[in-house]
């Protein structure tokens, strides 16, 4: 699959005319990044929307103690910057690097103007603005209102209904769990302890089972 194709593979462009003279004029493009290379750092000016057509990032904020908390993850086919390239503050909050090899698809800002001409990449803009919208709002609802037990148990519910089973496979590791949730490692590792000598939880590394609700 030529770039062209690949360009025109993404479920935002599929109905996208003229993709080929945008790209010919250097407007659109794809790259590639390393597992572990940042993307963009905070602070960085966003000037184009990217999606992601190969691999995972996540965006993920630095305290002043060095500990990060993941703010969102982004797979194939997410869209990235969509609520900041046409803000009066154009600037990245948070940090986002690779979790694995990505390739991403930059359409810069100009691109992005023509686009909003076509109805169908319009409607695919506001669905993302409206994902990244709502999950914004259960990331702060998750640190404004409840412990760390009743977020883990949240999530973990969350993968019960998803992986259709009262026995959960992390889908990242431990200590990537315990950035999501904005704590430090051992923090997780005890309260987990406290849960299962409570009988809410067995553990056996990432596999994880629900014995009752809390």
């Amino acid at each position: 699959m030529n770039e062209i194709e690949h360009i025109k593979s993404v479920p935002i462009l599929k109905f996208v005319n003229d993709i080929e003279l945008l790209v010919s004029q250097g407007i659109i493009k794809i790259e590639k990044y390393a597992k572990g290379e940042t993307v963009y750092n905070q602070g960085s000016s966003c000037t184009s929307l990217d999606i992601v057509v190969v691999g995972s990032l996540t965006a993920y904020s630095l305290s002043e103690n060095g500990s990060s908390t993941v703010m969102f993850e982004f797979k194939k086919d997410s869209i990235i910057g969509a609520n900041l390239l046409f803000a009066p503050k154009n600037i990245y909050p948070l940090n986002i690097y690779c979790l694995t090899e990505c390739e991403l698809v930059h359409i810069e800002k100009t691109a992005v103007e023509i686009l909003l001409h076509n109805y169908d990449f319009v409607m695919s803009y506001v669905k993302s603005l409206s994902q990244n919208s709502l999950g914004l709002n259960n990331k702060i609802a998750m640190f404004s209102r409840k412990t760390l037990r009743q977020n883990i148990f949240e999530f973990l519910s969350q993968q019960s209904i998803a992986q259709q089973s009262q026995t959960v496979y992390l889908p990242f590791s431990k200590k990537e769990f315990a950035d999501y949730l904005g704590v430090q490692r051992p923090s997780l590792f005890r309260e987990l302890k406290k849960m299962q000598l409570d009988g809410i939880i067995s553990t056996n590394n990432r596999k994880i089972t629900i014995i009752k609700h809390i």
